[in-house]
């Protein structure tokens, strides 16, 4: 009996395999905008993170720094570093012009696109 079960590993691994590598359909464009609002949030989210983390660390240097020189130690000078930059509020992503129907209507033509003139035949004809 167990070798019966140990023979059907193989295969029940190669079919499971097989199953696995089957390619997906390409999401829709609904999915793929819902992605993008989804990412943008993240990103702006980390932004935000970043952001009160620097803020945190310079108030803790700071704290540091103030508690030195209470207890008469030599504190060491703060390093010039890039100031804690505040991204903003959250703004969605605006879609591409083509997704949001924004293309001008054709113009009407003015004039014909050929002209009754001939153009001059090519050099060396």
């Amino acid at each position: 009996m167990q070798r019966t079960v140990l023979a059907a590993l193989p295969a029940a691994l190669i079919l499971a395999a097989g199953i696995a590598a089957a390619k997906l359909p390409p999401p829709s464009p609904e999915a793929q905008a819902q992605a993008a609002q989804a990412k943008a949030k993240a990103d702006h989210t980390a932004k935000i993170d970043g952001y009160k983390l620097c803020l945190a660390q310079d108030r803790a240097a700071e704290h540091y720094r103030r508690e030195a020189r209470t207890q008469g130690k030599d504190a060491p000078a703060p390093l010039q570093t890039a100031a804690c930059a505040d991204p903003g509020p959250y703004a969605a992503p605006t879609p591409p012009l083509e997704q949001a129907g924004a293309h001008s209507p054709a113009q009407t033509a003015a004039k014909p696109h050929n002209s009754p003139v001939p153009q001059a035949p090519a050099p060396g004809k």
